[in-house]
């Protein structure tokens, strides 16, 4: 690991125990009984799960203990308190109220002691895996160019019709949370910055060089649309902001200052996905929201 890598480690570690320290939105007396149901509940998809990174708890669903999920579980704040961890990578807004595979929905595991739920989803709904599969085979149409863009937004704006969709049910979300439980504090926590902020892309990913502004575009307008519903949510809902501690530290910055992994992804980490330390970034930012009254 190099001297910037470390130091990198050093902040992001910083960032989280700083966030922590006044935590104390999460009870401080004994665990809760099984029978009162879990306390803090993390729903989401694979951003959530920490899919791809070790300590694996579920490979079903690639749920790992190096999630930011289980980062917030496992301060002094949570630690030893009950959590259930219901994220699974592959989730959509459709897995919130529905099984997917052999598990169960997700709002399942909220109950009337549930206390503080985190939120991370939409980016399957919009078809994250299938768009960037798609902005890769059609490079060669335009490398210059925004072919991909071209593709989902001829005739009409596939993607954001897909983030309108996912907007109202995630306000559906919201409120059956609220009703399932009623004294929860609810922090939708939206996407990081996967793309460069500039718009200015790199040979390491294989886009056409005016789709990078067009990924980080829908990006944004996905994250706004979550941040939109949470504002709505009335008290008790926030949104944490992910985008923007990771700016300068997407999938095509260097591997030492990487929050996001390329499409080559590092050892122990997924494609286009946080590695550990945007993880450790998810895990304060969240921190930060549940902090405040």
């Amino acid at each position: 690991m190099t001297h910037h890598s470390k130091r990198l480690s050093r902040m992001c570690r910083a960032a989280v125990v700083t966030a922590v320290a006044g935590a104390g939105l999460l009870p401080t007396a004994p665990a809760q009984a099984a029978g009162d149901g879990p306390n803090y509940v993390a729903m989401g998809d694979s951003y959530a799960s920490g899919a791809g990174l070790s300590g694996v708890k579920d490979a079903e669903c690639d749920r790992t203990t190096g999630s930011y999920p289980s980062l917030v579980a496992g301060t002094s704040a949570g630690k030893n308190r009950a959590f259930k961890d219901v994220t699974c990578s592959g989730a959509t807004t459709h897995s919130i109220f529905n099984a997917q595979g052999t598990k169960p929905p997700q709002i399942d595991a909220l109950t009337p002691n549930t206390k503080l739920v985190t939120l991370t989803i939409g980016g399957n709904d919009v078809g994250f895996t299938g768009v960037l599969a798609t902005c890769v085979l059609v490079r060669s149409s335009d490398p210059g160019g925004s072919p991909c863009k071209k593709h989902f937004t001829t005739g009409k704006d596939v993607l954001g019709e897909r983030i309108n969709t996912v907007e109202g049910r995630v306000r559906d979300t919201i409120t059956e949370t609220r009703r399932r439980s009623p004294d929860a504090k609810i922090v939708v926590v939206g996407y990081p910055s996967l793309f460069p902020d500039n718009g200015v892309g790199c040979a390491e990913v294989a886009f056409a060089r005016g789709d990078f502004a067009f990924l980080r575009d829908t990006t944004l307008k996905l994250n706004r649309a979550l941040a939109r519903r949470a504002a709505a949510g009335g008290t008790g809902v926030s949104y944490a902001d992910t985008y923007a501690p990771t700016i300068g530290h997407d999938m095509c910055q260097p591997r030492s200052r990487r929050f996001i992994e390329s499409l080559t992804p590092a050892a122990g980490s997924l494609a286009a996905h946080p590695n550990g330390f945007g993880q450790l970034l998810m895990a304060a930012a969240a921190y930060d929201q549940i902090l405040k009254p």
